[in-house]
């Protein structure tokens, strides 16, 4: 069982803090989460060491990327030994164009976030990446066509 680590109200500012804004500098954090430089840097790299900082990325705006066409596809197996469950998990982690992957509770076994750039590649994506898997019992889509919030910011739980 992985390790989790504990975190504080410090800590929690301080991963919030970088959600925002994921360049800011040391000495910025520090002012923002009421820290002098050095002990936020010691905090920073303990949260980076631990795994609660997993790396660092760029938000980019899908449109001018030429993937446009956002896609939540919830996919049912028709099997759900280990086999069928590893061999699609383990396929779907290779799929460039799916960014997401989620095992779900209810009518569906995973919910997919996929990009493409418009309904040929998805179909395209379909026939040539799912369908080849096997073991898919269903496939049911739906684009997206606007979005009302999107954030990496998680919310504050100090109280």
């Amino acid at each position: 069982m992985p390790h989790i680590p504990q975190l504080d109200a410090t800590d929690r500012k301080i991963i919030r803090a970088l959600q925002r804004n994921g360049r800011m500098t040391n000495l910025d954090l520090a002012q923002e989460v009421n820290l002098s430089p050095s002990p936020c840097l010691r905090r920073l790299r303990a949260l980076e060491k631990n795994g609660a900082i997993r790396g660092y990325s760029v938000e980019v705006d899908a449109k001018a990327y030429g993937l446009p066409v956002t896609v939540m596809v919830r996919v049912t197996l028709d099997g759900h030994d280990e086999e069928t469950v590893q061999r699609f998990e383990s396929q779907i982690k290779a799929i460039p164009e799916v960014l997401e992957c989620f095992v779900m509770s209810g009518l569906s076994d995973y919910l997919l976030r996929v990009v493409v750039g418009d309904l040929e590649d998805y179909e395209r994506f379909v026939r040539t990446r799912l369908h080849p898997i096997g073991g898919i019992g269903s496939i049911d889509t739906s684009f997206v066509y606007g979005v009302v919030k999107r954030s990496q910011v998680y919310p504050d739980i100090t109280g």
